[in-house]
């Protein structure tokens, strides 16, 4: 009996044994994981940048589109069959170069038939005066009766009309002549042949163009401009005036404004649907650069100089149509903050309120971090493009897309 108890004390032992190695290597795990999760991840490295603030001449910017001053369509004024093209597509011509010719021996045939006409009526014209001043003597000599000489008088009269009409139809017959030649109206760029040599072609509006012709130089750029734009620049008593207003052209491959030219013109009504008025400038084009249809960058304005604080467009993000970026504060912390924007400045944007000089702001990756977040600031200059997008490499325009969709569609607490 003494034995039986003995074993079984030894058994219970074995169990409390195994079951605490057992605890313990189902523990051990587990306080390690917490200890791990209580340890803060690092913060995530952000590149910041400083504010600049500099002294500058400020311009607003538009888009718009060239326009050729004088645009012409080309088309015949008579019927006939085109014999000949005299340009070649695409080349400047200048005002009453050749264009086409339409086969002109019908209408030499009826500028002789005219004159041939003419021929008549004036024989006729010359036989029924030489009867007026035949009747004049015979009445002086009561020989002829009063009826006859009158009747000899409109006689003479009629032939003298026809003799008119006889000259009026060949001057429509020789007119006809000319407009077989068919001449450049204006200076310009000539576009391609639309009907070529052999087709036939009918006089009229309603017939197809044979070309066009476009002026070269100078050259209109139409652009619309904010109401606010309007009273501060082109307004009547606006300051500077619209002869004096400086208006800055470039395209779309060009860096900067290079063109200079001068409002030609400005709308007489604002359109209360879209807030804007439609302004037009013009441009010279010696050299034929800026081609009717291109878009234009339009610089307008100027103005005295004076201080204002500078950011990258990537710095700024959009929270329910408010603009704001993220600040850097000395804890390293990020602060929501909301601005106000003005226009773009040699490729930084103008802040009008919300930031001062020296402040640091967030500059690349505003999806990755929230207000109140501490991150590992990563200095940079304002105008550094990111890393995502070293100098020399060409962006990639869905991932940049993207990018903003992300930051723009992001809650802000």
């Amino acid at each position: 009996m003494h034995y039986q108890n003995r074993r079984t004390w030894i058994a219970l032992a074995i169990v409390v044994v195994l079951g605490a190695g057992v605890a313990t290597s189902v523990l051990r795990p587990w306080h390690g994981g917490e200890a791990h999760a209580n340890t803060p991840p690092p913060a995530p490295s952000i590149e910041v940048a400083a504010v600049v603030g500099q002294t500058i001449t400020e311009w607003d910017e538009f888009s718009g589109r060239l326009e050729a001053v004088d645009r012409v369509e080309i088309r015949p004024r008579v019927s006939g069959t085109i014999d000949a093209v005299h340009f070649r597509e695409g080349a400047l011509v200048k005002k009453g170069d050749p264009l086409f010719t339409i086969d002109p021996r019908p209408y030499a045939a009826e500028v002789a038939r005219a004159e041939a006409a003419l021929a008549a009526a004036q024989v006729r014209a010359a036989h029924a005066q030489t009867e007026q001043v035949r009747a004049q003597r015979l009445l002086d000599d009561n020989a002829v009766s009063k009826r006859e000489f009158d009747e000899r008088i409109n006689t003479a009269r009629e032939s003298n009309a026809n003799v008119r009409a006889a000259q009026a139809q060949l001057d429509v017959a020789k007119l006809n002549l000319t407009y077989t030649r068919i001449t450049a109206p204006v200076t310009g760029r000539v576009s391609r042949a639309e009907i070529t040599v052999g087709n036939l072609v009918a006089a009229g509006t309603s017939s197809p163009a044979l070309t066009t012709v476009v002026s070269v130089s100078p050259v209109y750029a139409s652009f619309e401009i904010d109401e606010q734009s309007y009273l501060r620049y082109t307004a009547p008593g606006a300051g500077g005036g619209k002869a004096n207003l400086p208006v800055y052209l470039g395209l779309a491959n060009e860096d900067g404004n290079p063109h200079e030219g001068k409002i030609q013109s400005v709308d007489n009504r604002l359109d209360p649907k879209s807030g804007t008025i439609r302004v037009r400038a013009v441009f010279d084009n010696e050299d034929g650069r800026l081609l009717p249809g291109l878009y234009a960058k339009i610089k307008l304005g100027g103005g005295s100089p004076h201080p204002a604080v500078l950011v990258n467009d990537r710095a700024v993000g959009t929270d329910q149509g408010k603009k704001f970026v993220l600040v850097v504060d000395p804890a390293n912390k990020l602060v929501y903050r909301e601005v106000e924007l003005g226009p773009n400045y040699e490729g930084l944007r103008v802040i009008r309120k919300g930031l001062k000089p020296g402040e640091n702001i967030v500059v690349n990756g505003l999806q990755r971090v929230r207000p109140g977040d501490t991150v590992a600031p990563k200095p940079v200059a304002m105008a550094y493009r990111s890393e995502l997008e070293p100098r020399g490499a060409v962006p990639d325009r869905k991932q940049a897309a993207s990018e903003k969709t992300e930051a723009e569609g992001k809650p802000v607490s």
